[in-house]
């Protein structure tokens, strides 16, 4: 069986120009005044939605148009500032190098296949950025992709030593002042005179870009014990971005930007719930076998009481993939049970047993991770060769093996309700906690959350156009689904000018938002 869904199904209605969107400047003949601000050293800290880290990557024209580099572009018009420094790597093919190895993955671009355009890694050129030869500090965006809030105030995070053992992050062992200096006190030393912070996202997307894999480390203070892709717990995330808001306000003005909301972000709202389609030629013949394979087994577990979990395939409609949910009750050993009360032999209803006893069908609750698009369909070969471990011979191994259909996908790939639920109450508790130091420090706060969900329930509109989230086509998000465009970082920029100008009185210019690009188009891939 191959995919049913595929990335042409998402970009049926076209794809956005890769042409700039030209429209008339708004800086023309106004007056500008920096106000109470004083931006003549202006310092960006963050992770990599500060560091302008798009399609999966950080390269160069990322870097260029990152949020930061287009605020220090519009306060020069305001007043004389220095020169804002980026640390930036040598190309656009987006990896990074270790010791001469490629340990990061080259970016994504919009390639034009047999089944219509999607994206792929860039293959057109080698990247050369080497992460032993540092970037000669200081630098003022001070965005570390990957970075959580508790790694801003690490020691040894930018060791360029501790990179190949996986305990530093390459990205900031590029340009840390010393393989012990912290982000922070790097950014200190620099001695600001505005700041923007924006970090926290990662304390919650690694969980939900993992669908879940991690824990929620709710009332655990110590960050060394945590898992890469746990929730840190609030009341430490609280502490921390105090302890770094204040450290930066004491002789800085500045923004702090809070954390959206993972649903609205295309990574987590592209692939439907349900997208098993009954013209499909390889799916829709197999209805009826699959539906009578399942039969027994709903039986099952309608005598059980769960009948939720039943699996049925529409004949007339998309039909939702086969989950495996960990948060219901594991009745593998009671469905077996049942199996063999029902006539199947002991073999085949242990295997049913435990390949169904914490599965159901998805549901609009669920979110389907965007990688899942590229799994729904095919054949799981790990479980092909465990089933045949187990007795079954390679034909039947397969056909109880297909991702989605006739195999629950896995954890990674679902984000579920229950999931979802804390990923909420943790973005939730840290946007409270970013809002009050805000306040208490009297520093801006610019409201992310609502403005990623406004391009996710409607879009914005600037003049010649506009954007929204819908995944390619809607010219916000990179091609990577989580992290923005040019477009939408420049969208981020003008929020944050919007904010600065109402709590410093200043009247800093707005980028033109159609000036800036969207996704780029290549087939040099693969």
């Amino acid at each position: 069986m191959k995919n049913y869904f595929k990335y042409m199904a998402i970009l049926a209605l076209g794809i956005v120009s890769c042409e700039p969107e030209l429209e008339n400047s708004i800086e023309d003949g106004d007056f500008y005044t920096r106000g109470e601000a004083d931006f003549s050293n202006y310092v960006a800290l963050g992770n990599s939605l500060t560091s302008g880290y798009a399609d999966g990557a950080l390269y160069l024209s990322g870097q260029q148009n990152s949020f930061p580099s287009i605020l220090a572009e519009k306060f020069s018009a305001v007043q004389e500032t220095g020169e804002f420094i980026q640390p930036l790597v040598n190309d656009n093919a987006g990896g990074l190098l270790l010791g001469g190895n490629q340990i990061t993955q080259n970016r994504f671009v919009l390639a034009v296949g047999a089944n219509g355009p999607s994206p792929a890694r860039y293959t057109g050129a080698q990247p050369t950025t080497e992460v032993s030869n540092k970037f000669a500090g200081p630098v003022n965006n001070m965005g570390v992709p990957g970075a959580k809030s508790y790694h801003l105030l690490a020691e040894n995070y930018g060791s360029v030593a501790g990179v190949a053992a996986g305990t530093a992050n390459p990205y900031f062992a590029r340009f840390s002042s010393s393989e012990s200096a912290t982000v922070l006190q790097d950014a200190l030393a620099q001695e600001p005179t505005f700041f923007t912070l924006w970090i926290g996202n990662n304390d919650v997307l690694s969980y939900a870009t993992s669908g879940g894999s991690g824990e929620y480390q709710l009332n655990n203070f110590d960050p060394r014990t945590y898992g890469e892709n746990d929730i840190t717990d609030p009341t430490v995330f609280a502490m921390l971005y105090r302890q770094m808001a204040e450290a930066l306000a004491q002789n800085a003005d500045g923004v702090l930007v809070n954390i959206p909301n993972v649903a609205s972000v295309p990574y987590f709202t592209t692939v439907p719930f349900a997208p098993l389609n009954p013209a499909d030629e390889d799916f829709g013949p197999q209805i009826p076998t699959l539906n009578a394979t399942f039969a027994p087994l709903n039986q099952a577990f309608a005598f059980l009481g769960v009948p939720e979990r039943s699996v049925n395939f529409a004949t007339d409609a998309a039909s939702p993939v086969l989950i495996k949910d960990e948060s219901l009750t594991d009745i593998s050993t009671q469905l077996t049970e049942v199996l063999i009360g029902g006539g199947i032999d002991p073999a085949t209803a242990t295997l049913y047993g435990m390949q169904y006893g914490q599965s159901r069908q998805a549901t609009a609750e669920d979110l389907l991770v965007l990688t899942s698009a590229g799994v729904i369909g095919s054949v799981n070969q790990q479980r092909v060769q465990e089933l045949i471990g187990l007795g079954l011979d390679q034909q039947t191994a397969g056909q109880l093996s297909v991702n989605g259909v006739t195999y629950p996908m896995e954890d990674q790939f679902v984000l579920t309700d229950s999931e979802q639920g804390f990923v909420e109450s943790a973005t939730t508790a840290y946007n409270i906690a970013i809002s009050q130091i805000a306040e208490t420090n009297g520093l801006g706060y610019v409201d992310a959350n609502a403005l990623l969900n406004q391009l996710d329930n409607g879009g914005i509109s600037f003049d010649g156009g506009s954007v929204n989230s819908d995944f390619v086509t809607g010219g916000a998000f990179s091609l990577d689904g989580v992290h923005l465009t040019p477009r939408g970082y420049a969208i981020i920029a003008n929020a944050i000018i919007d904010e600065i100008n109402a709590t410093y009185g200043s009247n800093v210019p707005k980028a033109n938002v159609g000036s800036y690009g969207t996704v780029t188009l290549s087939q040099d891939v693969q």
